[in-house]
């Protein structure tokens, strides 16, 4: 009887769509920030010694992270046909072993141990000592996995290597290709370009002060492209510490990263390029803006570790990164934003930062906490209360605004600024009953720029405004 040689599968980009180094990385990062940093830092040279010393503190779930669909096929195939299906990677062995016990794979597996790194040459010799020359197949992703194929009976390579698949051709090698594109398409679905809608909040300070001038428009166009590359890079940082997280949500497991669909290593390449797009197109509008990109970028940065785990602190948390991009629109256009402007805007988005958690909480389907929240279901009456007086205050404060000397000039008739009131307190209503039951998607400013009936009322609140203020007589002579 012919003896069937086992098919031996390499696990990071391979069997797996992720990196599990990245990946306890990240995870040590959104729970130990300084303790990960300190230990990449200090074992850097040692990678071996580096992944086993980040899971001691960073674990992560083996079974929720996402496979290769054709290798799990063929894994599945190939031990349906009574084939011993093996793992072997120079991630830590501990994670391996798990790995292969979660999906019913050899409890034989290859991996690093703290002190070696099973790499290349050393899994070639590993593996060719266990099995013998050309006694296995193998499964492999990088480029230093030709050291393997070069001692594989058959090599299965997964991704583009055309020279290495050439190479091994030529040595009398079968090989096997399995394509692994990087969609442009899943790229933008990581930044989240839908979510650059929010920076036209970087126009009020303009369209207050009846600021109408191109030039002015092109400070603020080129601070709201800022802002956006600055959200975006910050938008991968948050998904890459969430990964988790994202993958037990009912509808963010769809996301690039927890999907794998973009590799962990690119995302880190992307938020990095995103981040100093951000910085330079700041500069470029001066020290003043400047200086609000950079707070914005580490008040993000301090919400996605850490802030927006704290109750409470984290709805003040989005108010303040909401209200740092009007102050960053006052600073791109040069237009002194009001006081009362500011003061009016931070409990609107208390507002809608209580309608995003209570959106996430109508949402979920259990009692427990949302995930990396400090909510739970219990916390929806309190949510609603906060709401409730975020909406009160900022009505109030837009009515004593209409007294100020500054209202005064900019909208003679002050009696419209009264009626605009009501068009404001509908919107606001509008939006937490949304959000309560349930019937908005996770992101309020994303769904209030898509929401007819609200625009309908923010147009109306603008219209009133603007007669207010007599632009309609000077533009329109009515």
């Amino acid at each position: 009887m012919v003896e069937v040689k086992p098919l031996v599968l390499d696990v990071d980009g391979t069997f797996l769509r992720t990196d599990m180094l990245y990946e306890c990385f990240w995870a040590g990062l959104g729970k130990h920030p300084i303790k990960t940093l300190k230990t990449a830092m200090r074992y850097f040279t040692r990678p071996a010694k580096l992944k086993s010393a980040l899971l001691e503190f960073a674990d992560i779930r083996t079974d929720l992270l996402p496979v290769n669909p054709e290798m799990k096929a063929l894994a599945d195939k190939s031990i349906a046909a009574g084939r011993d299906v093996v793992l072997a990677s120079a991630s830590d062995q501990q994670l391996v072993a798990r790995l292969a016990s979660d999906h019913g794979l050899s409890t034989r597996v290859f991996a690093s141990d703290g002190e070696t790194n099973l790499k290349g040459k050393a899994k070639a010799k590993a593996l060719v000592d266990a099995y013998g020359e050309a006694g296995f197949d193998y499964a492999g992703d990088n480029k230093a996995d030709r050291a393997i194929w070069e001692h594989a009976e058959n090599a299965l390579v997964v991704g583009h290597h055309d020279a290495i698949i050439a190479k091994l051709s030529a040595m009398g090698k079968t090989v096997t290709e399995y394509p692994n594109r990087l969609h442009i398409t899943d790229l933008f679905r990581a930044i989240r370009p839908h979510q650059w809608v929010k920076n036209i909040l970087l126009l009020l300070p303009m369209i207050a002060a009846h600021s109408f001038r191109l030039d002015t428009l092109f400070m603020v166009l080129l601070g709201m492209a800022s802002f956006s590359a600055a959200a975006s890079s910050i938008y991968v940082v948050n998904d890459l510490l969430d990964l988790e997280a994202d993958r037990l949500h009912p509808t963010k497991c769809r996301r690039p990263f927890a999907q794998g669909t973009v590799p962990i290593s690119v995302g880190m390449g992307m938020l990095v390029v995103l981040g100093v797009l951000a910085i330079g197109l700041g500069a470029l509008l001066g020290p003043a803006f400047l200086t609000v990109v950079v707070v914005y970028i580490i008040l993000s940065l301090a919400y996605s570790l850490r802030l927006k785990r704290m109750r409470w602190v984290d709805i003040a948390a989005l108010a303040g990164l909401y209200t740092l991009r009007v102050v960053a629109g006052a600073a791109a256009s040069k237009v002194d934003a009001s006081s009362f402007m500011l003061i009016f805007i931070f409990p609107v988005f208390i507002t809608l930062g209580c309608v995003k958690r209570l959106t996430e909480l109508s949402l979920t389907t259990t009692d427990d906490k949302l995930p990396g929240r400090g909510y739970g279901r219990q916390d929806r009456g309190d949510l609603l209360n906060i709401a409730g007086l975020g909406m009160f205050f900022a009505l109030l404060i837009f009515f004593l605004y209409s007294f100020s000397e500054q209202a005064r000039t900019l909208y003679p008739s002050q009696w419209v600024l009264w009626i605009a009131l009501v068009p404001i307190a509908a919107w606001l209503f509008r939006m937490v009953r949304l959000g309560y039951f349930g019937k908005q998607d996770y992101d309020p400013i994303v769904f209030a720029m898509k929401d007819k009936r609200g625009v309908g009322l923010l147009l109306l609140t603008l219209s009133l405004m603007f007669y207010a203020a007599g632009l309609f007589h000077q533009w329109f002579g009515i």
